[in-house]
């Protein structure tokens, strides 16, 4: 998986699901226990592209997942709330599939802007984030992820098995399974970003999307 050392710019942010119940609190490293480990960094390296992407008048999506009744992400519940601001202009996607172009008009809005390059961070590495990436390059976006600005839980063993994976190697392995067409960059310091160029185009049929998780 081949990743360029000085990466072209790209045109849009993608904030996956950076809402309280996943990175605030203590936790204890599983989803039933708040936030994933190491949160503040995600949080922060997302605040950074946040930042970068801002100046350079690129366009900012942030989803948010609406959980199920009970969930710790259920709407209009304390653990619901996205945790970083978002300024006038920035368009808030919510989402109840962990693909965040299922039924909610992310193509549309990404292609309207002349969007052909995305950058992506949030949680959880192997399921919302990966899920939206794996989209977005079915779509024929490039997409860019920063190694240490998504983030999982620790995944518990299966069924006979004596040990679970650690959640620094789920969120690998999330990267991994995207294959050779994902740019991976080691840190969120290595996105830049551009102001999109290209003529606005129209949103094409989008793929079904596979099962969740």
């Amino acid at each position: 998986m081949g990743t360029p050392p000085d990466p072209d710019p790209v045109h849009a942010l993608i904030v996956v699901d950076l809402q309280s119940a996943f990175v605030e609190g203590e936790g204890d490293g599983t989803c039933e226990g708040g936030a994933v480990p190491d949160a503040a960094r995600v949080v922060e390296r997302a605040r950074e592209l946040l930042a970068r992407a801002r100046a350079a008048g690129a366009p900012v999506v942030h989803l948010q997942n609406d959980g199920e009744a009970g969930a710790p992400d259920e709407p209009d519940t304390p653990g619901w709330r996205l945790v970083l601001p978002v300024r006038p202009g920035e368009a808030v996607l919510r989402k109840t599939d962990d693909d965040g172009f299922w039924e909610t008009g992310l193509e549309a809005l990404l292609r309207g802007h002349g969007v052909t390059a995305v950058a992506l961070c949030g949680v959880q590495s192997e399921m919302c984030v990966r899920a939206t990436a794996q989209t977005a390059l079915d779509l024929d976006f490039r997409v860019v992820l920063p190694h240490d600005a998504h983030g999982t839980y620790d995944v518990p063993p299966a069924p006979g098995d004596t040990a679970g994976v650690p959640a620094a190697l789920a969120a690998r392995v999330a990267e991994w399974s995207l294959g050779d067409e994902v740019e991976i960059t080691a840190a969120a310091r290595d996105v830049r970003f551009t102001a999109p160029f290209a003529a606005p185009v129209t949103a094409r049929a989008r793929p079904t999307p596979g099962t969740s998780g």
